[in-house]
């Protein structure tokens, strides 16, 4: 029994790491400056990333600053802000830009919680066609005889220790965001 589960493991560590990204942009009460990630600003002709013109730091627990690199983006950065609808609010004080977290209501938590459960059942729908891929690639080398049944029945289960694995660490992240989010 000789097959190589790189090409599978390698999308299913993409999945993960895809689904901790977009947990990170989601708000939860506190500040945290990878919701700001997504934000593009016009400058010098051109949309750029916000942390390619600006420094981004916490000022407390419910306030981020913004700091351009050149005073004359500042306007452009809260406009963008303020238009990427983040459910944030922004102040200017002529050198930075402060971005205020309001508090969550329970609405909107559970709001947050069903975009956290739509994004973790993306995350497993990649795990499953991942799954379908390396369990078409099995079976057909069991047809070319670069496998043999008994490896076929073998080879599956341990197919499915990988997405049951994969799965149980999916729900563990999002567990964490949940509880993160109503606290």
């Amino acid at each position: 029994m000789n097959y190589d589960f790189k090409q599978f493991d390698a999308k299913i560590a993409a999945a993960k790491e895809w689904l901790a990204k977009e947990y990170r942009g989601l708000r939860t009460g506190r500040a945290a400056p990878a919701i700001l990630d997504g934000v593009s600003v016009s400058a010098y002709g051109s949309m750029m990333p916000l942390k390619q013109v600006a420094n981004v730091g916490v000022e407390d627990a419910r306030t981020l600053r913004v700091q351009p690199f050149d005073a004359a983006l500042l306007k452009d950065i809260e406009r963008a802000i303020s238009g990427a609808n983040l459910g944030v609010g922004t102040s200017s004080d002529g050198a930075t830009v402060r971005v205020s977290f309001p508090e969550l209501s329970t609405e909107r938590r559970e709001q947050l919680v069903k975009v956290a459960k739509s994004k973790l059942e993306e995350a497993r729908t990649t795990v499953r066609i991942a799954r379908d891929e390396a369990w078409k690639d099995i079976q057909e080398k069991v047809r070319t005889s670069a496998l043999t049944e008994d490896d076929k029945f073998s080879l599956k289960e341990e197919l499915q220790k990988r997405v049951d694995k994969a799965n149980e660490e999916l729900q563990k992240s999002f567990e964490s965001k949940e509880k993160e989010m109503s606290s």
